[in-house]
């Protein structure tokens, strides 16, 4: 009977912390991550404004090749959009909603397991001998306490996702 009594405090002490520490948590949270590639900035673009190509360069992609993929919209940039489905990678979809072709390209993120909204950008920059592409996402995780504890940890848990993108976007840009 003691050790009931000690697990229910203990247990309402955790759920205490979780909702009272979320509540003190910021929501909104941002991601970011560059790369240099030795490729112009027109043909680095392609592969990323076309959501076809994606497969090719993507980390999610690449851990999930049986993942389901449906395309709407426009083919490239601005309209493009598709869905997915997958057992390891979670369910989503993505859509580009404004593009400046070799330069930006705007994009709204929504995942069917989180109630976040979410939007981002790739920015295209030429360098010398190639283009410096940076992936942002910036969420907000909602008013439930409980989901701030994520908004605090996506730059962990996302960063490392958008670091492996970036390295198979280069290795594609750069071998054509």
């Amino acid at each position: 009977m003691r050790f009931l009594k000690v697990l229910l405090i203990v247990v309402a002490l955790l759920a205490a912390l979780v909702w009272g520490g979320g509540m003190l948590l910021s929501p909104k949270f941002t991601v970011i991550r560059s790369v240099e590639i030795q490729a112009p900035p027109e043909q680095v673009y392609a592969l990323v404004a076309d959501p076809k190509a994606w497969q090719q360069w993507s980390a999610w992609n690449r851990r999930d090749p049986e993942m389901q993929m449906s395309f709407s919209g426009e083919p490239v940039g601005a309209g493009a959009g598709w869905a997915w489905r997958s057992k390891s990678q979670g369910n989503g979809r993505m859509a580009f909603i404004a593009a400046d072709p070799n330069r930006k390209l705007d994009y709204d993120l929504q995942f069917e397991d989180f109630e976040a909204t979410s939007k981002g950008s790739f920015i295209f920059e030429p360098i010398d001998g190639g283009t410096r592409v940076s992936w942002t996402l910036n969420g907000d995780m909602g008013d439930k306490p409980p989901m701030r504890w994520f908004a605090l940890g996506a730059d962990y848990m996302i960063g490392p996702d958008f670091e492996a993108g970036l390295r198979n976007l280069k290795s594609v840009a750069e071998k054509k």
